[in-house]
């Protein structure tokens, strides 16, 4: 077994941008080997250094709960086994020995007039809002092929989300540089105080209310929850969750329905139970893209106004930059990989986009969120920090490329998943799933919005 000794550029470089001591980031080695190291950008560098710095801070969070400083936080291995079967979880999923289909027929990149667009229709509503901007005759790969084929990538693309769609032009060149993380805003307020944690779960205690969907902000609440924290995720029954994406990332956390957007005393009903678990929350972590939780009282300016020693997390798709062009648009890894220049740069022999080894800019933002809120608690609350899966593109395509090669073994050389498989019964049954870099969760996922909105007692 290979333990790197060398500090880590990329652990470095994320732990800075977290606001941590500079000197804590060579307290992280890495041993063993992972599989995501095939292809021109650094998602094996990605990878290790966001899980990394996300035990990094578990480590400082643990040190400040025992009462102590900066200088007693533990050094720390990660294993790059199970970061790379942890980045890949959604691969490994099986629910009662059923693969899950990671994307829909429609979902994929197609060829324009003048290049190609990705689409993602992985969702019905999506799916039809594409029938409807390409008039398909049939919503068949075909008919997608057809529709395209005469059209410019852009054309495409507007149309489709003039409908409520999802599709993005294959950009050739890579995006405007966005941070990985920014500051909102900084209360001045300290949050509750929090006693010592058992050894290995320094987030007990920590209640985190999940406003997230999809990949990256429940992978950020997963974590949480594998490290101690009460983890409650609420969504509108408006927009119902897919039972395998949940499976995957329901775990460390429970799952209930509110309706915020309902009329009449069902709606208002939602809102006082909502309102009731803001104010014995400790954490907010919120997955939406900007404006769309702001109508609520929902963004980070807003919660931090009423409740000043909050740590609230906000993350979106395309980057924030007080809500540019593409900030309210919606997103997925794929569609940011294709409109930042990633598709582009991993382009395939035949000349097609390609993709990376993993959805890395979910996974990868998740923990960089964990992490953060993490920093946030050991430096006392009342905080709000901001994360994109286009900050992570541009610190992989501009901060990782120039910091060189992970050190320690060639990717790939002895890699196995099975060690980092688990089975665990759930509420959809046995489902065979990638364990946590961080230990075990106590339980699989509940089925998805079946639980009470309360937190559980301290």
């Amino acid at each position: 077994m290979t333990t790197s000794e060398e500090r880590d550029p990329g652990t470095a470089q994320a732990w800075e941008a977290l606001g941590g001591a500079p000197d804590l980031a060579g307290r992280v080695r890495y041993r063993g080997a992972g599989d995501l190291g095939d292809g021109p950008l650094p998602v094996r560098e990605l990878a290790r250094a966001t899980v990394g710095v996300c035990g990094l801070a578990a480590a400082e969070l643990a040190a400040v709960r025992a009462g102590g400083e900066v200088a007693d936080v533990a050094p720390l291995v990660v294993d790059e086994g199970a970061v790379a079967t942890a980045f890949v979880s959604e691969r490994h999923l099986r629910v009662e020995g059923r693969a899950p289909v990671t994307f829909a027929p429609l979902s994929g990149f197609w060829r324009t007039c003048d290049g190609w667009v990705r689409t993602h229709a992985n969702y019905p509503h999506h799916e039809a809002a594409l029938v409807r901007a390409l008039r398909l005759s049939s919503a068949t790969p075909e008919a997608v092929r057809a529709a395209v084929a005469g059209r410019t990538a852009v054309e495409v693309q507007e149309l489709v989300y003039g409908e409520g769609g999802l599709a993005v032009a294959v950009a050739r060149e890579y995006g405007e540089p966005q941070p990985l993380m920014e500051p909102v805003r900084v209360s001045g307020a300290r949050g509750r105080t929090l006693g010592d944690a058992p050894i290995g779960r320094p987030a007990t205690g920590v209640r985190v209310l999940d406003l997230t969907r999809v990949i990256a902000g429940p992978v950020a609440t997963r974590t949480l929850g594998a490290l101690g924290a009460d983890v409650l995720r609420i969504d509108s029954p408006r927009l119902p969750e897919a039972d395998d994406a949940h499976a995957d990332t329901g775990f460390g956390k429970r799952s209930a329905l509110l309706d915020l957007a309902g009329a009449g005393a069902g709606g208002a009903g939602d809102r006082a139970v909502l309102e009731g678990l803001l104010a014995e929350a400790d954490v907010v972590v919120t997955g939406y893209r900007p404006g769309a939780l702001e109508r609520y009282g929902l963004g980070a300016r807003e919660l931090l106004e009423r409740w000043p020693g909050l740590v609230v997390a906000e993350l979106c798709a395309w980057g924030w930059r007080e809500w540019g062009p593409w900030a309210g648009r919606r997103g997925f890894d794929s569609l940011v990989q294709a409109g930042y220049g990633i598709a582009a740069r991993c382009g395939r022999s035949d000349g097609a986009p390609g993709v990376l080894p993993a959805q890395a800019l979910d996974h990868g933002t998740g923990y960089l969120v964990a992490a953060g809120v993490m920093r946030a608690l050991a430096e006392g609350g009342g905080r709000g920090l901001r994360f994109s899966l286009a900050g992570t593109g541009s610190w992989l395509v501009r901060g990782l490329l120039g910091a060189g090669p992970a050190a320690g073994p060639v990717a790939g050389a002895g890699y196995s998943a099975e060690p980092w498989l688990r089975e665990t019964p759930s509420g959809y049954g046995v489902v065979r799933h990638a364990a946590s870099p961080f230990g075990e969760w106590g339980a699989g996922p509940s089925r998805w919005g079946t639980d009470r909105a309360v937190w559980l007692p301290r």
